[in-house]
């Protein structure tokens, strides 16, 4: 029951909000956490012969590879992305591994919304009738029976046995820790590290023709970011940063199909199917300094959780995301800026 519970939702929540087009190329955003591998198995359920109601879209993986930012030493950086190289490959999907480092390299375009894919601007309607409706057409044409998905001839897959993960130069790694020092509080160095690794996953998408992105964040996961937002004075954008869709990025949407779990569900979901996951040592904190924003926010919620177990349903109800359409928007997070003036207004992040 509670495997057809956990199935069901995940396709209730994709088949209610019909953002994801029958054949379009998806990316997943795998950390070798709970969230993210058990999204990663759904995917994998829902596009295999025995599912009922089968997934139509062509996935494909991403990690970001953090140890340098996370103290962790060449050895154990290789070790890490040995192991995620490990569960990624096994299954099936191509799979791109990129480093934090090279988020030094991106390009001044990752600061500006993307122009939007012709479409895809209604999340529903007539743009995802006429996608099912050209879906069903193409296989009609290519005499396809169901069992394939278009765009599997194009896809980069994985090639060859696991090879040892290299990794950046030191002059990089080093020029990166520079710009996380820089950063005079652990507040600060967790910002940092989210906006990084969002620009590499939306690039990375860019640039290998992914429409969408599938970030693995748990209900759990939303209600914290909810109330650290509110903290840092981001509340005028908790639809972006927590909805269902994200489209701030314009030619990359984000959506979240994981933020219906709690992070109960999903370890006794890991527990009882043997979803396997990688554990990588948190952000790097300075002796005697104080917990950042985050940490707190984390710890204030998960300790009321154990003595309420419906904190984390209350803090959180899910509402539907309304995108971002202002001309003027924050170069790091591209949020429309909340420059109105009033007792509360301004945009701190």
């Amino acid at each position: 029951c509670f495997r057809e519970y956990f199935v069901h939702k995940f396709r209730a929540m994709l088949g209610k909000n019909r953002v994801i087009f029958p054949g379009e190329k998806v990316l997943l955003a795998v950390s070798g956490g709970p969230a993210s591998c058990a999204m990663v198995r759904q995917v994998q359920e829902g596009l295999s012969r025995e599912a009922a109601k089968r997934l139509r879209f062509v996935p494909g993986l991403v990690y970001v590879e953090e140890g340098a930012v996370r103290r962790q030493s060449p050895e154990q950086r290789e070790q890490t992305l040995a192991q995620m190289e490990t569960l990624l490959r096994a299954t099936g999907f191509p799979y791109h591994l990129i480093h934090l480092e090279e988020a030094l390299e991106l390009p001044p375009s990752i600061l500006q919304p993307g122009p939007e894919r012709a479409g895809t601007s209604s999340p529903s309607g007539p743009s995802y009738k006429e996608a099912v409706d050209s879906f069903i057409q193409q296989q009609r044409q290519d005499g396809d029976s169901g069992t394939s998905l278009p765009g599997d001839s194009t896809l980069d897959t994985p090639a060859g046995p696991p090879a040892t993960p290299r990794l950046p130069d030191t002059a990089q790694t080093q020029e990166l820790l520079r710009g996380f020092e820089a950063a005079r509080t652990a507040t600060a160095r967790e910002e940092l590290l989210e906006m990084l690794r969002t620009h590499l996953i939306v690039q990375t998408a860019r640039d290998r023709g992914y429409a969408k992105v599938m970030m693995g964040e748990s209900l759990t996961r939303v209600a914290i970011k909810l109330l650290t937002n509110l903290s840092l004075g981001r509340g005028a954008f908790l639809a972006v940063d927590t909805g269902f869709t994200d489209q701030r990025h314009g030619d990359v949407m984000v959506v979240r199909p994981m933020r219906d779990y709690t992070a109960k569900e999903i370890a006794f979901y890991n527990r009882f199917f043997s979803v396997p996951t990688v554990t990588v040592p948190p952000l790097f904190t300075k002796r005697r300094e104080k917990l950042s924003i985050h940490q707190l926010v984390e710890r204030f919620l998960l300790g009321l959780q154990e003595e309420f177990p419906s904190t984390i349903s209350t803090v959180y109800r899910p509402e539907p995301a309304k995108a971002s359409s202002e001309s003027q928007r924050c170069l790091l997070c591209l949020c429309g800026l909340d420059t109105y003036g009033g007792e509360w207004g301004g945009h701190w992040g």
